[in-house]
């Protein structure tokens, strides 16, 4: 497939862009700068939006946090080790992540993980047990919940035979 390219925009065009998108759905700096970077706009011309951004409001990074933490433990059902390794490649700061996670319970961060391993009890396959168990449990790490808060929660949960 060939690369299209594209004709250059201007400063102006670039802003009026990101404002829209910004105003639309909460952005991180990070994405902002990559789309304005793909747009191949001059770094001083990216700085310049960018501040701009920030300065109007348009771009809040702790906002964005808070916005993006309770939307994956509301709908992805997302854990805490998921969330954060995910807000760290989008290169916000660990100061920020933990102000955000302050406003969120650890019981509210966990609510989603005892529905989630009773819905993947029932439909795993194993021949054993252990390896029902063992797959669920492979299951909840990859969404983000901590070993310990697994075992504990399976521990509360009734033994099917």
């Amino acid at each position: 497939m060939e690369r299209v390219e594209r004709k250059p925009v201007s400063e102006k065009t670039a802003y009026q862009r990101m404002a829209r998108l910004c105003s639309m759905k909460e952005c991180c700096s990070f994405d902002i700068r990559q789309k304005l970077l793909r747009m191949q706009l001059a770094d001083n011309a990216v700085n310049n939006i960018m501040s701009l951004l920030l300065k109007q409001k348009y771009i809040d990074d702790s906002r964005y946090t808070r916005s993006f933490i309770s939307d994956k433990l509301r709908f992805s059902k997302w854990g805490k080790t998921k969330i954060v390794f995910t807000l760290r490649q989008k290169q916000i700061s660990q100061e920020t992540i933990d102000q955000a996670l302050e406003a969120f319970s650890d019981e509210v961060l966990l609510q989603s993980l005892k529905p989630l391993l009773e819905k993947k009890l029932k439909s795993v396959k194993g021949k054993s047990e252990y390896e029902k168990r063992t797959k669920v449990i492979r299951f909840a790490l990859g969404r983000g919940f901590s070993m310990p808060d697994i075992l504990e929660c399976l521990g509360k949960m009734p033994e099917e035979n």
